[in-house]
């Protein structure tokens, strides 16, 4: 999968200068907005797809060893998407800057703090994730769940929206908006493959719970319990966030040696 995306950013450098001289598009649609929606094409395809053939998947290979192919698939994919954006974040056209305005670089990071909590809850078992533990779907009703269903959406748009605000290009704005629609997808995707799974569990747990952060909380569906949030796992994604803060310049300086 790796060289797949690798072949999607070469495709339209080639072929984008000929389209350009029969179509006219505006001068801020650089290539890169167009490869940059060829990956996340790609990594919803497989990421989502990966997810709907998991059931049978593991019949076949089993939990553990289908948890590493999607890993294996995931991971590579994600990390040419995360590269890629960190070297075009600027491309296109810049609608505003306000980087040097007091407070947005604070507000920024704390909503990236924020998302980071949202898009890695405390409600995984990391040594499934690992595949150390036999990989399972469970169905959670505590700590982040009480808040919102689907987590991991509503941190992949605070993310999205704490970058739009901070770069304020055409690039990130593409970025953003697909990186929501897949994640909107799977909201959709996510609903259907847990109520196929579980049934008429799932769908009480859906009536107790929301998709809008804090709808279940204001209307008395959950009473959130500060107990089920001192997990390991939290720990984890506080320490992480701070490390992402302290090598972010490191990490910028080392992605653009990729020439991508």
């Amino acid at each position: 999968m790796f060289p797949f995306a690798v072949e999607i950013i070469n495709f339209f450098p080639q072929y984008f200068p000929p389209l350009l001289a029969v179509v006219n598009l505006p001068p801020w649609l650089t290539p890169s907005h167009l490869i940059m929606v060829g990956l996340l094409v790609g990594f919803a395809i497989a990421h989502s797809g990966l997810a709907a053939l998991r059931p049978w998947g593991e019949s076949k290979i089993g939990a553990r060893l289908y948890r590493v192919l999607f890993a294996l698939v995931s991971i590579p994919f994600a990390t040419v998407l995360i590269i890629y954006f960190f070297n075009h974040r600027y491309d296109g056209a810049v609608l505003w800057q306000i980087q040097d305005v007091s407070g947005v670089k604070t507000t920024v990071w704390i909503l990236s703090a924020i998302s980071f909590i949202f898009l890695y809850p405390a409600t995984f078992n990391l040594l499934e994730i690992a595949a150390i533990q036999k990989p399972q779907v469970h169905l959670y009703e505590s700590g982040i769940i009480r808040i919102t269903r689907h987590p991991q959406m509503v941190g992949q748009v605070i993310w999205c929206i704490a970058h739009t605000i901070w770069l304020g290009t055409t690039f990130t704005i593409v970025t953003s908006l697909g990186l929501i629609g897949h994640h909107l997808f799977a909201v959709w995707h996510g609903d259907k493959r847990l109520t196929k799974r579980y049934g008429e569990a799932f769908l009480k747990v859906k009536e107790r719970t929301s998709i809008l952060p804090g709808l279940a909380i204001f209307d008395g569906r959950q009473t959130l319990q500060g107990k089920e949030f001192l997990k390991p796992a939290y720990v984890g994604v506080t320490a992480f966030t701070l490390l992402f803060w302290f090598i972010h310049p490191w990490l910028m300086t080392v992605t653009s040696r990729v020439n991508w």
